[in-house]
C-alpha cells in the first residue's frame, strides 16, 4: 500500500550517485543494495544510457521483488541527485512503479503481507497524488478487465460490470446498446462480427461532459472479447492471447471513468464495442458484402480483419448519433504493427498534424511511446481496388504487406472528414500474458 508522509517506518530508502560512502554499495545505475547495519537500502542512480525515470523505476522494481518490509522512500534525496529531472516527475515514476507493480489483479495466490511503501518528501503535491491514485486505480482496473478469462469476459459480463462499476461517478452517463439497438442503427459490420457468436453484441457509451465549450472527443475501442478468426480460422498458436483483443475497449471507458473521477475539464464520447468473433451456423462467411452504419458496402475479404468492421461503425455512431468534433479509436488490429514496432511503441496513424501534436506532448508526460506511421493515398486506393465492382471498400486488401496502414486508410474513411486518430496497439495491449492497461494514462493527459 502506498502511504504519504507517514510516521516514519525502521528501513528507508534513499538515492545516491556512487559507492564512495560505502563500498558494498552495488555501484550500477538502478541497482539496489540493502545494508542492515544502516537500515538502508541504497539505490544508485546515475548518468546512463537508461534515463533516470527508467532506473528509477528499475530500482523500484527490485525493492518490491526482493524485500517484504515497510520501507520509507526518501524522494528528497532522489531531487539531489537527478539534475534537470522534476520532483513531481520522480514522485509520478515511483507512486506508479508501485500501484503497477504490487496489484494482485485475478491471481488465486494467497494474499501475501501488506507492505506499506511510505512516500516521504517536502513540498506540496497534493493534487498530484490526488491524480496519480485515480489514474493508477483506473489502470490497474483495465488490466483486470484484459486479464479475465474469456468464458467469463463476455460481451454481457463486461457490459453489466462496467456499469455497475460507473454507478456513483459523478458526471458520467452509461448507456449500453444491444442488438435491438444495433439493428435499427443499421450497425452491419458489427453484428456481422456477432453473427456466429453464442452471445449477444454489446456496446457500451460513457458520456462525460466537465466543460461544454471543449470539443466533443470521441473514443472508439475494440472489443472483442475472444477472436478465433471466424471462417478464416486463426492457426492454434495465433489464438494465444486472443482475450487480449477487447483491450482497446477496456483503455478508453478505463481512461474516461478517470477523467470523470478526477472531474476534469474534458468532453468526452466513449463507446466500446464487444462481441466475439467466432464459427458458428450464422457466421459471415468470406466474400460476403455487408451495409455498414454509414451506407458504405464493405467486402468481407478475410473473416479475421474484424476489428476495422466493429471500430467501422463505432466511428459511424460517434458522428452521426453523438455529432463529436474527433474521434480517437484504440484497438489491437493488427500483427504487421507489431513486426514493425514489437512491443516498444503504440502505432499511431493520422492525417491529423494537429491530434499528432497532442498525443506527443501526452506522451512526454505519460511516459507511454508511440511512432507516427503513415497513411498514403496508395493505401485507400488499394482498399477501394480490392472492392471493386462488388463494394465501395474490402476490410482486408490482397497485398501481403502494410496491413496495419490499410486498416488505418480503411476506418479514416468512417470518420467523415472529421480529424481521426488510430492508435493500434496490438505490441503494446499486453506483456507476458497480462494486460497493461496501456493508453489510460496517455488518454488521461490528452484530455483533461
Amino acid at each position: 500500500m502506498i502511504k504519504i508522509n507517514e510516521t516514519k517506518k525502521a528501513i528507508k530508502l534513499i538515492a545516491v550517485k556512487d559507492n564512495s560512502k560505502n563500498k558494498l554499495i552495488k555501484d550500477k545505475p538502478g541497482q539496489i543494495t540493502l545494508i542492515s547495519e544502516d537500515k538502508t537500502v541504497y539505490l544508485v542512480l546515475k548518468k546512463d544510457e537508461e534515463t533516470f525515470t527508467e532506473q528509477i523505476s528499475a530500482g523500484i522494481k527490485s525493492v518490491i521483488s526482493n524485500f517484504d518490509f515497510d520501507i520509507d522512500i526518501e524522494i528528497d534525496s532522489f531531487e539531489t541527485i537527478c539534475k534537470g529531472t522534476k520532483k513531481e516527475t520522480i514522485i509520478k515514476t515511483i507512486f506508479e512503479t508501485i500501484s503497477f507493480e504490487t496489484h494482485k489483479g485475478l491471481s488465486i495466490a494467497k494474499t501475501e503481507k501488506e507492505v506499506n511503501y511510505n512516500l516521504v518528501f517536502t513540498g506540496d503535491f497534493k493534487n498530484l497524488i490526488s491524480e496519480l491514485k485515480i489514474i493508477c486505480e483506473q489502470i490497474n482496473y483495465a488490466r483486470d478487465l484484459q486479464d479475465t478469462p474469456p468464458n467469463i469476459g463476455t460481451s454481457e459480463y463486461y457490459a453489466e460490470k462496467l456499469v455497475n462499476d460507473a454507478k456513483g461517478i459523478k458526471g458520467l452517463k452509461v448507456t449500453v446498446l444491444g442488438r435491438k439497438e444495433a439493428t435499427k442503427l443499421n450497425m452491419g459490420l458489427f453484428l456481422g462480427v456477432n453473427a456466429g457468436s453464442a452471445h449477444e453484441p454489446r456496446i457500451v457509451v460513457m458520456e462525460y461532459c466537465g466543460d461544454s465549450s471543449k470539443p466533443k472527443t470521441g473514443l472508439v475501442g475494440k472489443g472483442i472479447c475472444f477472436d478465433s478468426g471466424g471462417y478464416n480460422l486463426k492457426p492454434s498458436n495465433y489464438m494465444e492471447g486472443m482475450k487480449f483483443d477487447m483491450s482497446g475497449a477496456a483503455v478508453v471507458l478505463s481512461a474516461t471513468m478517470a477523467l470523470a473521477k478526477a472531474n476534469s475539464k474534458a468532453n468526452i464520447v466513449a463507446i466500446g464495442m464487444f462481441t466475439d468473433n467466432k464459427i458458428g451456423q450464422n457466421a459471415t462467411l468470406p466474400d460476403s458484402v455487408i451495409e455498414s452504419m454509414s451506407g458504405k458496402k464493405v467486402l468481407i475479404y478475410d473473416t479475421d480483419a474484424e476489428g476495422r468492421l466493429v471500430l467501422a461503425d463505432g466511428i459511424s455512431y460517434l458522428v452521426k448519433e453523438k455529432n463529436v468534433d474527433q474521434i480517437i479509436d484504440a484497438s489491437t488490429l493488427t500483427g504487421t504493427v507489431l513486426f514493425a514496432l514489437g512491443h516498444n511503441a503504440t502505432g499511431a496513424f493520422s492525417h491529423s498534424d494537429e491530434l499528432i501534436k497532442e498525443l506527443s506532448k501526452a506522451s512526454e508526460k505519460s511516459g507511454e511511446r508511440f511512432w507516427r506511421l503513415p497513411i498514403f493515398k496508395e493505401h485507400l486506393k488499394q482498399v477501394k481496388k480490392d472492392a471493386a465492382p462488388l463494394a465501395d471498400l474490402t476490410n482486408a486488401c490482397k497485398v501481403r504487406y502494410e496491413d496495419c496502414s490499410y486498416a488505418a486508410a480503411f476506418l479514416n474513411e468512417f470518420a467523415e472528414n472529421k480529424p481521426f486518430l488510430h492508435l493500434d496497439i496490438a505490441g503494446t495491449a499486453d506483456k507476458e500474458n497480462k494486460g497493461q492497461g496501456v493508453l489510460v494514462k496517455t488518454l488521461f493527459e490528452m484530455l483533461k
